[in-house]
């Protein structure tokens, strides 16, 4: 069975641009199209509405930053060639398409030890190696030495790249990506705070 993208958003309780935002960014694989419609198996919106959330409570942290990002779109820039998140770039280019200038409590964002990526209420690409940061001067900070832990490029049947040699970063992405996580912000940072284990 076939839904609509405005069917499956339903079905996932969000808008239809969130739920956009996961085809643009190429995370639903099985894709097909009736004339300007583009059509979403059945089984893959069922595989994103029961996703667990993420276990962050088992992090080694108070507080949390999320960056949340849209899907990757060209820009004009000397360092990079797309910002967002997109699943058919290359990990060098996805690195430098997530690290940015962002208003943010630099030091909190250092202490959590990792950023989760979420695009649309999800994780798809994990960050680490936060220790240091720089400010632009204008109240946006950036984490140069930044290291994209893992990332995702099937949310369905989640098929996760792990991208850092270090055991710990792969253990923060195996952990994280492909689950739910919810923040609320006016901005790209968000923070969670870990709920105790019951």
């Amino acid at each position: 069975m076939l839904l609509t993208t405005g069917q499956a958003a339903a079905e996932l309780g969000c808008a239809i641009t969130t739920f956009r935002r996961l085809i643009h960014a190429g995370l639903l694989p099985d894709l097909s199209y009736r004339g300007v419609r583009t059509m979403v198996p059945l089984h893959a919106v069922q595989a994103l509405s029961t996703r667990a959330a993420a276990p962050i409570d088992r992090l080694d942290a108070k507080e949390l930053a999320v960056l949340r990002v849209d899907s990757a779109r060209r820009i004009d820039d000397a360092d990079r060639d797309w910002i967002g998140y997109g699943a058919a770039l290359e990990p060098d280019d996805l690195l430098k398409a997530l690290r940015g200038w962002w208003r943010c409590d630099a030091a909190s964002v250092a202490a959590g030890g990792l950023l989760p990526v979420t695009l649309s209420g999800y994780v798809v690409a994990v960050l680490t190696g936060l220790e240091n940061w720089v400010n632009n001067g204008e109240g946006r900070h950036a984490f140069p030495e930044a290291r994209l832990a893992g990332h995702v490029t099937d949310l369905v049947a989640p098929q996760i790249h792990y991208t850092s040699p270090r055991d710990d970063d792969r253990e923060l992405a195996r952990l994280l990506l492909g689950t739910r996580l919810a923040s609320q912000s006016g901005g790209a940072i968000a923070y969670v705070t870990p709920l105790p284990a019951d």
